[in-house]
Parts: C-alpha cells; sequence; structure tokens
C-alpha cells in the first residue's frame, strides 16, 4: 500500500491533535468577593484508566492560579484553604481554558475550632519537662522575648531571663545558642513569634542535654507540612527617659516536596542610659561619693537561617547559620564620673574627673550541619550534628583623669591611657544521638559529643607621661585557654497507666590548659564528672499529679572569667579573673504537686559547690577598688514555688508565679585574710499577669502585670527590693494577618535597686538607675500562606490533648 501525501499529512495532524497540550487559568475568591491567597489547587482526571491526581498548585497573592501542560480530557479542579468549605468544579478541556472564578464559602464550624485554640496558650507538664504552647495564640503576634516573659518559670527583668534565680540556656530546636545573656535577648527581642510553637522550661534537664548551665530554655518552632511561602515584617520602638530603642526585622519560610528554609533578618539599633551612684567608706574613715553616668550607642544585626532537605522518607540534611554583628562604627559608649573624696572629718577634701569613651566590635557566627537517619522501625532514628562556632571581639578605651582641689577648676594632675584588648573564640563540636522505641511506652536514648574551644585574649595598655605614649608592660598580656571535653550519655524513659518514668547518667571528661604569655604563668587540669538524673510522675487522677526529680549539673567558669588580665575602668578600679578558678558543681532536688491541671506546688532544694561571682572588694590602702571574678565556698537554696495558669472569667485569663525561698551564699573575704564569711536572705519574687480579650472576635487583648523582688542575697552583696508594673495593648487585624501594640514598661520607675557590700573592713553601696520606664509601639504583618502551618488534624489533636494533661 502506498501512502498519499494527503494521508501523510492527516496522519501527523492527528498526532499533533493528540499530543497537544494546554494551559488552564482560574481565580480563587471567598464569598465576600475578596482573592484567597496560597489556597491549594488539585486536579484530577476523570476518565476510566486514570482517577488519581494529575498535578496541582496554589493560588498566589491575588487569588489567581496556572496550570500548564493539560492534555484535551476531563478534568475535576478542587480548591481548598483552611477555614473555608473545599469547592470543585469539573471541566471539559481542548483548548487553553479560563474557568469561571472558584468561591470558597467559610466553615464556620472550622473557624470555631481555630479560634479555641489561637486565644489562649496551654501548659502541659510531662516527666522531665513543662511544656508552654503558644502556636496560633495571640503571643505569636510578639517577639519571642515577650513570649517568653509569660512563659510559667521565667522571669525577664533586668537584662536577663532567670528560671530559679539562675540564667538558663537557650536552645533552639534542640541546638544550642552560642550567645552571651545580653546578645540572646537581643535575638529574641529581633526574631518574630510567628513560628514559635512551644517554649520547654526544662529546670532539671535529662541526660541528653549538656551538664554544663542550669535549667534549659528549648524553644521549638513549627514546620510547615504544606508547600509554599508565608513571611513576615515587624518591629518595635521603645522611648526611654532619655533615648530611644529600635528593632526591626523580616523573616520568610519557603517550602518545597523536599526542600524547606528559613531567613529571619533584625537589626537593633538602640541607646541606653545608665546613671549610677558609688560610696566607698574605708578603713582610715575616709571616703569616697562618685556619680557615674554612662551612654551607650550599639546596633546590632542578628541573622538566623535554616535549610532541611529531605532526601527521602528516612534521610534528611540540615543546616543553620546564626550571625551576629556589631560593628565598631555603631557600637560606642561614654562613661563620665565624677568622685569626690572626703577626709575623715567628712569635709571635701578632692574630686577626681573620669571620661572613659570605648568602642567596640562583635562577630559571632555559628554553623550546625545535622543528618537525620530514621530506621524502618517506627521512631527509631539515629542524629549526627557538627558544630562550629567563630567569636571575634575587640575593644578600644580612652580614659582620661583630672584632679582638682576644692572650688578649683584647674587640675592639679592629669592622666591618661588607653587599652586595646580583643578575643577570639573557636568552638568545634561534634555529636552523635540514638534513639530507640522498645515498646510503645518505653523508650531509650544514648549518645556522645566531643567539643574543642580555643580561646585568645590580648590586652595591650599605654601610659601618657607628658604626652608621650609608651606601652604599660606590667598590665599588658596575651591569655591563651584551650579547653577538650569529651562526653558521652544514656538514658531511658517508660510510662505506665498512672506513672512516667525517665532517668539517664552522662560522663564528661574535661582536660583545659591556660597560658598567661607576659608571666609565664600556666594552669593545666583535667577532671572527669558524672551527671545522673531521675525523674518521675504520677497521675493521681485525670486532674492531680505529683512528680520528683534530681540532676546535678557544672557550670564552667567563662573565658573571660579565666583570663587574669587587670582591664582598669579609671585610674582606681579594675576587673580580673582568676584562671584557677575551679567549675561549680550544683545538686537539685525537686518535689512538684500539680492540682486540677491548674495549680502547680514545687518545693525544691540546691546545693552548689564552687560558684564565681564577680566580687567588689576594695583595698583599703591603695585605695583601689577591685571587680574579681572568684570562687565562693559554696551557696545553697531552697523553696517553694507557686504557679498557675487559669481561666478566672471567659475573656479573663490569670498566670501568677511566686516563690519564697532562702538564699546563703558562703565567701571568702579576699581583702581579709581569706576569712570564711556568708550572706544569706529569705526573699519573695511575684509575678501576675492579667490577660483581658474585647471584641466579638477577641481581636483586642491587653495584658497586665506586675512584678515584685524583694531583698535578695548575691555573692558578698544584698540587693535592694524592685518592682514593676506594666500595661499593654494588641490588636489583630485583617483576619490575624496583622497587628498592633502599645504599651507602658514599669510605669511608676520601680525597677531601680541599690546593691550595699558591708562585712568586716569593706562597705561598698552602690545605686543604680536605668531607663526601666519604655513607653512601647509594636507592629507585625504577616503575608504568604501563613495560615498553613498545620491542618484541621493536628488542631483535632491539639484540642484533644487539651483535655488530658494541660491546664486552662
Amino acid at each position: 500500500m502506498i501512502l498519499k501525501p494527503t494521508h501523510f499529512l492527516l496522519f501527523i495532524f492527528s498526532i499533533s491533535c493528540f499530543s497537544q497540550e494546554f494551559s488552564v487559568n482560574g481565580f480563587v475568591k471567598d464569598d465576600k468577593n475578596a482573592p484567597i491567597a496560597y489556597a491549594n489547587v488539585v486536579v484530577t482526571e476523570n476518565s476510566e484508566a486514570l482517577k488519581d491526581i494529575v498535578t496541582g498548585t496554589s493560588t498566589d497573592e491575588n487569588g489567581a492560579f496556572t496550570i500548564n501542560n493539560l492534555k484535551a480530557g476531563n478534568y475535576t479542579f478542587k480548591v481548598s484553604f483552611l477555614g473555608y468549605k473545599p469547592n470543585s468544579i469539573t471541566v471539559e478541556i481542548n483548548e487553553d481554558t479560563i474557568l469561571k472564578t472558584i468561591v470558597l464559602e467559610e466553615n464556620l464550624e472550622a473557624l470555631d475550632d481555630v479560634t479555641v485554640i489561637a486565644k489562649r496558650p496551654t501548659i502541659k507538664r510531662l516527666v522531665d519537662r513543662l511544656v508552654f504552647d503558644v502556636e496560633n495564640s495571640t503571643l505569636s503576634n510578639t517577639n519571642v522575648l515577650d513570649v517568653l516573659k509569660h512563659t510559667p518559670g521565667v522571669l525577664v527583668h533586668d537584662g536577663g531571663i532567670t528560671i530559679k534565680n539562675a540564667t538558663p540556656t537557650v536552645y533552639i530546636n534542640d541546638r544550642k545558642v552560642h550567645l552571651s545573656s545580653n546578645e540572646i535577648q537581643q535575638l529574641l527581642e529581633g526574631t518574630s513569634a510567628t513560628n514559635v510553637k512551644s517554649i520547654e522550661v526544662i529546670t532539671n534537664p535529662p541526660a541528653k542535654y549538656e551538664a554544663e548551665g542550669g535549667a534549659v530554655l528549648n524553644i521549638k518552632t513549627s514546620k510547615n507540612i504544606i508547600a509554599g511561602y508565608n513571611g513576615s515584617v515587624f518591629g518595635n520602638y521603645k522611648q526611654g527617659s532619655e533615648f530611644p530603642k529600635y528593632a526591626m526585622g523580616t523573616n520568610h519560610f519557603f517550602k518545597t516536596k523536599k526542600l524547606s528554609t528559613y531567613f529571619n533578618y533584625s537589626l537593633n539599633p538602640r541607646e541606653d542610659f545608665r546613671h549610677n551612684n558609688e560610696s566607698l567608706n574605708f578603713s582610715d574613715n575616709t571616703s569616697w561619693e562618685t556619680d557615674f553616668k554612662r551612654r551607650r550607642k550599639s546596633a546590632n544585626q542578628n541573622i538566623n537561617a535554616n535549610l532541611d532537605y529531605d532526601f527521602n522518607e528516612n534521610n534528611s540534611l540540615g543546616f543553620s547559620a546564626n550571625i551576629l554583628m556589631a560593628p565598631r562604627k555603631a557600637s560606642k559608649t561614654n562613661i563620665n564620673s565624677l568622685t569626690e573624696v572626703y577626709n575623715v572629718s567628712k569635709v571635701l577634701d578632692s574630686t577626681f574627673n573620669t571620661s572613659n569613651n570605648k568602642v567596640n566590635e562583635t562577630f559571632n557566627v555559628a554553623f550546625n550541619l545535622d543528618y537525620i537517619h530514621k530506621f524502618k522501625r517506627a521512631g527509631e532514628k539515629l542524629s549526627v550534628s557538627l558544630h562550629y562556632t567563630d567569636y571575634d571581639f575587640s575593644d578600644f578605651q580612652d580614659v582620661n583623669t583630672g584632679y582638682f582641689l576644692p572650688n578649683n577648676s584647674t587640675a592639679f594632675r592629669n592622666n591618661k591611657f588607653q587599652t586595646y584588648s580583643s578575643q577570639e573564640i573557636k568552638l568545634n563540636t561534634g555529636q552523635v544521638d540514638y534513639e530507640l522505641p522498645i515498646s510503645a511506652s518505653a523508650h531509650f536514648e544514648a549518645g556522645a559529643k566531643i567539643s574543642n574551644i580555643n580561646s585568645e585574649s590580648i590586652l595591650n595598655q599605654f601610659a601618657f607621661e607628658n604626652g608621650v605614649k609608651t606601652e604599660d608592660v606590667q598590665n599588658s598580656d596575651t591569655f591563651l585557654y584551650d579547653e577538650l571535653n569529651y562526653a558521652a550519655y544514656t538514658s531511658y524513659s517508660k510510662d505506665w497507666e498512672a506513672w512516667s518514668l525517665k532517668s539517664g547518667l552522662r560522663v564528661e571528661f574535661t582536660n583545659i590548659e591556660g597560658t598567661s604569655i607576659s608571666t609565664n604563668q600556666k594552669n593545666d587540669n583535667d577532671y572527669v564528672k558524672f551527671f545522673p538524673s531521675f525523674h518521675i510522675l504520677n497521675k493521681l487522677n485525670d486532674n492531680n499529679a505529683i512528680y520528683f526529680n534530681y540532676n546535678k549539673r557544672i557550670h564552667r567558669p567563662r573565658y573571660s572569667q579565666l583570663n587574669p588580665f587587670k582591664y582598669f575602668l579609671n585610674d582606681n578600679a579594675y576587673t580580673t579573673g582568676d584562671p584557677y578558678l575551679k567549675p561549680q558543681i550544683d545538686n537539685t532536688f525537686t518535689l512538684g504537686y500539680t492540682l486540677k491541671n491548674k495549680y502547680t506546688f514545687e518545693v525544691y532544694y540546691t546545693f552548689e559547690k564552687n560558684p564565681t561571682y564577680e566580687i567588689v572588694f576594695q583595698d583599703n590602702d591603695n585605695y583601689i577598688l577591685k571587680y574579681i571574678n572568684a570562687n565562693i565556698d559554696s551557696s545553697i537554696s531552697y523553696g517553694l514555688d507557686f504557679t498557675t495558669y487559669t481561666e478566672v472569667l471567659p475573656r479573663w485569663n490569670l498566670y501568677v508565679l511566686s516563690s519564697l525561698f532562702y538564699y546563703e551564699n558562703q565567701f571568702f573575704a579576699l581583702e581579709s585574710a581569706n576569712e570564711l564569711l556568708s550572706v544569706d536572705k529569705w526573699s519573695v519574687y511575684a509575678q501576675i499577669i492579667n490577660y483581658f480579650s474585647f471584641l466579638e472576635d477577641n481581636s483586642l487583648t491587653a495584658d497586665v502585670s506586675y512584678l515584685h523582688i524583694s531583698p535578695i542575697a548575691g555573692g558578698a552583696s544584698l540587693v535592694s527590693a524592685r518592682s514593676g508594673f506594666d500595661v499593654n495593648l494588641r490588636k489583630t487585624l485583617w483576619n490575624n494577618r496583622a497587628s498592633v501594640s502599645i504599651g507602658v514598661t514599669d510605669i511608676f520607675n520601680t525597677q531601680n535597686f541599690t546593691q550595699t557590700t558591708r562585712y568586716l573592713n569593706q562597705d561598698v553601696f552602690f545605686k543604680s538607675r536605668m531607663e526601666n520606664r519604655l513607653f512601647t509601639f509594636g507592629f507585625n504583618y504577616k503575608f504568604g500562606n501563613f495560615r498553613l502551618r498545620t491542618n484541621k488534624k493536628e488542631i483535632i489533636l491539639d484540642e484533644r490533648d487539651r483535655l488530658g494533661n494541660v491546664a486552662n
């Protein structure tokens, strides 16, 4: 048979028609004619041979979507979005097509479910920790530091974060944050809480966590399960009595089938003012009265980024970076102090005026690489983690002091010196963790970690004689510090019908070497420590539980505390460290009782051996004030804590944290033949926060809080009482897409304090006045598919959990 040209053309045309592909465009709106961004669009082919999903996409910001490469056929387009009833249309496709607008109707029943969860955080007590669930609550419109201010058992005040009167170690998704306490606060204040799932308060950490430090705060972020993008921009403004402070930033999350990425950037330009007064009474009855004013400018920048890639359902790789930058041009401090010297008759003898101008620079770069392998057995997995930190700090100060006779404006003597100092720290760690579910109710964990720390600190001090600059060799030095740590742990947990148990043991070997180059002073030390932990909980019934925790922890001295430099603040005051500092060892016992899933009572006892404090000592012979990092002999504390998070009325929730505790420090009087002395005090702290919601949709909320701390013992000193009264209003807008807040912290300006160090031949009084009273304004705007972090199934499970161990 001969194929004629016309037959050939018809054949080619039929193949072309058969294989031709078309595009489909559509729009999705709600029943109020508003576009729905990032709705899910699923396309199914309606044929006998194929009824599976062919393709899918999501709508853009304008509610539009496009599906390409569809062959001719009959298709169903199903559209869904959280909070709306799904809708679908069936269309015959044989050409490029524009669909009629697909309208989604609000699912009021589903929205009610979301509202129940969104309007109030919940608390859940586990055997070894307390979980504060804030996902989708009103707190998610704030920053992470604000969330911590409302977290049970956590106090945020006076520039620090404390749990049971101690600074906790902060983790994010079980990854330790290697920043100072001040840097952590700025990081958390510049991070939106939009993606925060929960805060875990672990007062007695189990063996999995490093033995270093006290309590642990683990910030858990939520993970999107639906592909798409969401982000937010946020900022706040605080006006103090002297200067403004700002924080602003943005975060972004993008997910595909295998890849998840997160990026956060924040900028914190601020100017802080502090006004202190200091009184020193020397043993010869002379005295000094100093008026001290400090103005500090900074503009820290934080970058946080995560990238997770799932090779398949059993293997994933994650990379994260945390970068803090505080450039020199934006980090300046000006200190001016006037000291009046009085003779034994309390008559003004002379004065000296000191100006200290400082600039510093900080770069802190940290990277994590994590690999997770999940075995076929459900819950069994192996995790490998590598960490690297490079910390670089440099500081320059120019100090000028003029000495004057009374009623004389011309100095009879001037003194000038300059100091250049720097510290570079490199930290490398490697860790492997293995988890094995032995049964549905029993779990085994084991792991090992190695850490290597290298630190180099340099101090160069220069004196000026007749305007000539010369190096002060006596006060210049280089200090090298190396630390190597090996750790291994094992842990076992089991749940019964009414009981839960978790126990573990961590073993750590540490080798340290410190060297002072100028003095050729070396300190080599190594030790092995065992750190057991034990947690047990008994559910007496559905509403009541009793629990007991014990663990042992270690606090190794900070690198700056080991540095033997004498860093002079002025002619008559300096700070210094001690390379022979011992690590602090803590043993903590806690007995707790939860009543009606609302009220928690805890009795605790802690013994601290060799704690390190910066203690102020006055040299009565040379009239010098020394701030010395030193081991004190021991500390003990015990007390009764009470917390509740409960509903008073349908629109009024109450959180109360209170503690009655005794604290005693035994310390060595370094300026008095190392005599062993003690300072002790019964103290109380209490925090009360009232949460009010207004309007029919609860979109207007108010937080009214009060904090009180009675006089407290610290090191060799007693610190006076402090209190603060705060009010904050927050309004969510545009269906929870945005929020604005306004408030005042420390309305009555009562958070300032005094510190008294008075024993034997020591008599120092210090009064601090900071910009505690602040007018605050904040905003948060979310864009993208920010509602798609979870699904209806998870909401139902969360709601069910609230019926169990959750305090409402």
